[in-house]
């Protein structure tokens, strides 16, 4: 069996980078890898002699859904044939060397990537074998290096992860996500007159309760109120309920 019925509705978004696996040595990594490849909107796999041949029902069973970047990865037997109609290829890398190549962060690399790929360049990501990563011979097939800047005391990533790393990093370049932003769902964030209405009904009532009483605090005290509420973005389900505390805790029900 080489796949399940549905898994995600995955395809190409555009022109991006081939993942390429040398020699992977578990099926479960290689499904893992492609639930991190479809979480960066990344789609084509290669893999160059996969210990266990391919494909392998395993990795199905670890990629989340990705079944159609599983059903799409080619096998090639070495390196040269996976990259062969590649333009550029970046290889990651922990530790380089010995090699004079230029070395990226992710983030530098994933730049790169869409600068080559907004050009119609057909661009590869080689990745290592679990245990030792890539050799000298695969990286020799690169134009540049991959090595993250993680802790230097401990750097040890499975495979998945550092695909993921580098399809997140892809896809970042070019998202347009706020890097803040008020989820108010259903309500709005209030207009300044909306709030004005309101800190007027609050002014009223503490007057009305004497903690105003002070003429000269009065000032400062309405100033610090008013700076409390313009400070944040408040809501406007946020303000009826401010608005229901106010009324309740100046004409407050009888209790039973």
């Amino acid at each position: 069996m080489t796949g399940r019925d549905g898994g995600a509705p995955l395809e190409p978004i555009g022109n991006t980078p081939v993942v390429i696996l040398v020699r992977p040595q578990m099926a479960e990594n290689i499904g893992t890898t492609a639930r991190a490849m479809a979480n960066g909107g990344l789609f084509h796999l290669r893999l160059v002699s996969p210990r266990d041949g391919w494909p392998q029902e395993r990795a199905w069973r670890t990629s989340s859904g990705a079944d159609r970047i599983l059903e799409a990865a080619t096998v090639h037997e070495s390196v040269d044939d996976a990259v062969a109609d590649l333009h550029h290829v970046y290889a990651t890398c922990p530790r380089p060397r010995h090699i004079i190549k230029p070395v990226l962060t992710a983030r530098g690399g994933a730049a790169e990537l869409r600068a080559a790929t907004g050009r119609g360049l057909k661009v590869g990501l080689m990745f290592g074998p679990e245990r030792a990563g890539l050799d000298n011979e695969d990286m020799a097939r690169a134009d540049a290096l991959i090595r993250y800047p993680l802790n230097p005391a401990f750097m040890s990533l499975n495979l998945a992860q550092a695909v993921m790393i580098m399809a997140y990093e892809w896809w970042m370049a070019e998202d347009q996500t706020p890097p803040r932003e008020l989820m108010t769902n259903e309500t709005h964030v209030v207009t300044k007159g909306e709030l004005e209405n309101f800190l007027q009904h609050l002014e009223r009532e503490l007057d009305d309760c004497g903690f105003l009483r002070n003429e000269q605090k009065r000032p400062g005290m309405v100033r610090n109120l008013r700076h409390f509420f313009t400070r944040g973005e408040v809501t406007e389900q946020e303000l009826r309920t401010l608005h229901g505390v106010v009324r309740e805790l100046a004409h407050p029900r009888r209790k039973d």
